[in-house]
């Protein structure tokens, strides 16, 4: 479920929010090798599952980067912010990859907001992100993310 707010004032006082998980996301083949296409990244454990299987995973894997990237979709899952004209992925302060995600998995992402700040002409939340996988006994991803939201 997501939460709403809107303007400035309330993206601040959203520090400490534990956001909550999103729903399930599963993870397919096609999904791999579209982005092994948009990133030209086609290395054989991420687009040859034949060749996958006897490699180290024992089947095709996700880019970490694509792990990475579908954190943007499933944030706005958790947070809709109204009452501002832009908002920007600042960057990034860690980024780690604990666990592969299989292709056929299911992630979830968990979000808590770690700090909310005023800059100018807006707010800066940096939140740690974790990328979950079903039955995983570690996260696929752990991230802290700095975004921006100006009026």
């Amino acid at each position: 479920m997501s939460r709403r707010v809107n303007g400035i004032a309330e993206v601040n006082a959203l520090a400490g929010t534990d956001l909550g998980r999103t729903g399930w996301r599963s993870i397919d083949q096609e999904r791999v090798n579209l982005f092994a296409d948009a990133a030209d990244d086609h290395q054989w454990i991420h687009t040859d599952p034949v060749r996958a299987a006897e490699g180290p995973f024992g089947q095709a894997i996700a880019h970490g980067y694509l792990t990475l990237a579908l954190v943007i979709p499933m944030f706005g899952e958790l947070l809709e912010i109204g009452g501002v004209t832009t908002s920007v992925n600042y960057g990034l302060n860690r980024v780690r990859f604990p666990a592969p995600v299989r292709v056929g998995d299911k992630i979830r992402l968990h979000a808590v907001v770690v700090e909310a700040e005023e800059v100018k002409g807006g707010a800066q939340l940096t939140l740690d992100f974790t990328v979950e996988l079903e039955n995983g006994a570690k996260p696929a991803c752990a991230a802290q993310a700095v975004y921006r939201y100006y009026t």
